[in-house]
């Protein structure tokens, strides 16, 4: 028989209804952990498209918004 798992809070159910973030968020967490490369490789992929369709601003703009990520990666990491 297959385990049944408990049903996810609301907010999580929520945000995996989003259609391409969520899709992602839900496999990362439920299925192997192969899929980060593959959430990684369409980030990747939409930051090069948004290069070629806005130019330079298209660069600048998501590493800008990626700021607060880092250093909440950086404070977690000096906190062990």
């Amino acid at each position: 028989m297959a385990p049944i798992h408990p049903r996810p809070p609301l907010w999580q159910r929520l945000f995996f209804m989003v259609p391409i973030i969520g899709w992602i968020a839900r496999d990362l967490m439920y299925k192997g952990p192969e899929n980060i490369w593959y959430a990684l490789l369409a980030f990747v992929s939409l930051w090069g498209i948004s290069i070629m369709l806005f130019g330079i601003p298209g660069l600048y703009i998501p590493a800008v918004c990626l700021v607060p990520v880092i250093f909440v990666v950086l404070i977690l990491i000096t906190r062990g």
